[in-house]
């Protein structure tokens, strides 16, 4: 008998950089965005504490381990999507057509110098193949979506059509077998 794992996936907290293509650029967490992630985190039961290795996602991860007494796991598999020259930049100073194909087909069209989406669906693919116990991994909305490409089998319009404010909670139960099966389980922002 196959015994399901649960884990939960959080989005960090606001970053002090909003409104922005922020892949790999590398900010903090505004404080209240820390409290945010704390407050969603309490109805979590967790063994396991893993985040992202950039900031706004591992100091929202740091702050719910301590709370928990439990050490964080880094895993850079969880970053977001790499957006390349985009990254760090207003969606505004982007060439509108080049915008558009990359959000029509972003594995044809990545950003110049980017990340595709099927090497961000394969890389967060491996870190939950990783997953070995209920954890709280705490990490962006496109390595999020691609979670449940990954594990759900959604194809990538249906993953974004899930909202994912800051802070919110997406929980997946897990069956491990011949073929990868997950259940949404809740939604909280």
């Amino acid at each position: 008998m196959t015994v399901p794992i649960d884990f939960h996936l959080m989005r960090h907290g606001e970053p002090a950089l909003t409104g922005r293509l922020l892949g790999s650029t590398d900010c903090e967490v505004i404080p209240a965005g820390i409290a945010k992630c704390r407050a969603a985190a309490e109805a979590v039961p967790v063994r396991r504490v893993v985040s992202s290795d950039l900031r706004r996602a591992a100091d929202c991860g740091k702050a719910i381990a301590a709370e928990r007494n439990l050490s964080l796991q880094v895993d850079p598999r969880w970053r977001e999507l790499d957006f390349g020259e985009w990254d760090g930049l207003f969606a505004s100073a982007v060439a509108p057509d080049a915008l558009a194909r990359f959000w029509e087909d972003p594995d044809a069209d990545p950003p110049p110098g980017g990340e595709r989406w099927s090497s961000l669906v394969a890389r967060v693919g491996e870190a939950i193949d990783a997953i070995d116990a209920s954890a709280l991994v705490v990490s962006h909305a496109g390595a999020i979506r691609a979670a449940l490409v990954a594990a759900c089998g959604f194809d990538r319009r249906q993953a974004w059509a899930f909202d994912l404010p800051y802070g919110s909670v997406l929980s997946l139960r897990l069956w491990r077998g011949a073929a990868p099966a997950a259940q949404i389980t809740a939604l909280r922002p």
